[in-house]
């Protein structure tokens, strides 16, 4: 009998695209495990939907985490790369549990009401500087785990979001500098319940956010080089197969560049660090009535050259 990790991966992939088991000349990194495995190991997805190379086969000496490899910068990136020109044994999706692409960063920094049509929706002017707020790194699950409703909030909401992961250390980033301190890019779930984030706990965002389950990740992470504009993809979220999220990152306010080069600022940005950067219109609670996420609900985001990822509430 299958297990439940199994068994959502299953569910994910029938709403996945079928397509042909062909490595991707894109980098795609991800975390996964086997039955076989004693611990996560890093692999590359082979294309949108595809199976996974296992890289710590590959090179042994590589790190097994994905912080550890961001870290080492260019001396592991390279080694992934001499992997994705090489034909190697791709192991099938149905045999593999995938990971968050990167789990226990320092920081998930988050940012508000950052896409134009998201702030039309809500009839409020669009910001001139970031909002910022943040989740905290236990809130991080995988790209087909389960989000928990919490019993505590009857108000939890979806948003779709474009996720950037840092991979070079750096403060008071200038913001044509900035890229170069990306590693890539992942879609995220920024699970929000909605009574804390808006009334509860004197109206801050921080507990409404960062219930645990509530930063669903994945499944890849996409190296920038592989994404020819991250601010020109199509996002979206569908709840139970109907679309309820549609936009493009060209609605977003504040771009990456812009947004890296706010927030460090404030804080040194760390390899592995995440910046969720907003989501599009459609959310629940500004739907009338509000609408807001129940037990059995299939929650999909998706995110155009990145990919899908599928979360069941429980």
């Amino acid at each position: 009998m299958l297990g439940s990790g199994r068994r959502r991966l299953f569910s994910a992939l029938l709403q996945v695209q079928k397509r042909p088991c062909q490595p991707s000349r894109d980098m795609r990194l991800v975390q996964f495990q086997t039955p076989h495995l004693e611990q996560p190991h890093l692999g590359l997805e082979a294309g949108i939907g595809g199976g996974v190379i296992d890289l710590n086969t590959f090179d042994p000496t590589l790190p097994k985490t994905m912080m550890q490899f961001l870290e080492q910068g260019e001396t592991t990136l390279s080694v992934a790369r001499r992997a994705l020109a090489t034909q190697l044994p791709v192991l099938c999706r149905s045999q593999v549990t995938f990971l968050a692409p990167v789990t226990r960063p320092d920081k998930v920094v988050c940012v508000g009401m950052n896409y134009a049509d998201h702030c039309k929706e809500q009839n409020v002017r669009v910001p001139k500087e970031p909002i910022i707020f943040s989740k905290f790194s236990s809130s991080i699950v995988g790209p087909y785990d389960e989000i928990i409703l919490p019993p505590e909030s009857e108000e939890v909401d979806w948003e779709v979001e474009l996720a950037v992961v840092i991979g070079k250390k750096g403060k008071h980033i200038k913001a044509t500098d900035a890229m170069a301190h990306v590693a890539g890019f992942t879609v995220a779930h920024d699970v929000s319940a909605r009574d804390w984030q808006m009334r509860r706990n004197g109206k801050q965002w921080l507990l409404g956010k960062t219930f645990d389950t509530f930063c669903p990740l994945g499944p890849a992470l996409v190296t920038r080089d592989s994404i020819a504009d991250p601010h020109n993809l199509k996002i979206c979220c569908r709840v139970n197969g109907e679309v309820v999220q549609s936009s493009n990152t060209n609605q977003m306010v504040f771009k990456t560049e812009e947004l890296i080069a706010w927030v460090s600022q404030f804080v040194t940005l760390y390899p592995g660090d995440i910046i969720l950067t907003g989501t599009p219109p459609g959310v629940g609670v500004f739907r009338k009535p509000p609408v807001f996420l129940k037990k059995g609900d299939e929650v999909q985001c998706e995110i155009e050259e990145i990919g899908v990822i599928v979360n069941k509430v429980v």
